[in-house]
């Protein structure tokens, strides 16, 4: 159970009572806009979230490496979206925990995440075998 859901909403109405036992019908105005601004700055930083991921491929991440290396426990889902500016390619089936996203880079390197509750619980970095990289890299040019 999550426990945010019940007291922030208990936290605000006793924000309310307390603004009004003090300030009255004043109180509950400065309060309440206070509150709607709050609720306003996180739905335009969401929408400013989903139109970057929305201009990107679906799954894609400029460096796999770096994203793994920036990546931390019980990181909410909007967050890793915020960094890798690209929803997740979903491996999970829907509504099903853990939800499982992948993001890859150029380099076929990828990196797994799975979130319970919309929050990052464990990541893996999958990178290309050493030997399919430098089977091209090694290679000397022909006199």
């Amino acid at each position: 159970m999550n426990w945010r859901n019940i007291l922030i909403p208990i936290g605000l109405l006793v924000l309310l009572g307390a603004a009004y036992q003090n300030y009255k019908w004043m109180g509950v105005l400065a309060v309440s806009g206070g509150i709607v601004l709050w609720l306003m700055l996180h739905f335009t930083r969401l929408m400013t979230i989903m139109k970057r991921a929305s201009e990107r491929p679906l799954g894609y991440v400029a460096s796999a490496v770096m994203l793994n290396a920036k990546l931390k426990a019980n990181v909410p889902l909007v967050h890793v979206v915020a960094m890798t500016r690209s929803l997740g390619l979903r491996q999970s089936q829907a509504l099903e925990q853990p939800e499982v996203f992948v993001w890859r880079d150029n380099t076929d390197s990828s990196v797994t995440c799975e979130f319970v509750h919309g929050r990052l619980q464990k990541w893996t970095l999958q990178r290309p075998s050493d030997t399919q990289q430098g089977a091209g890299s090694h290679a000397n040019p022909q006199p």
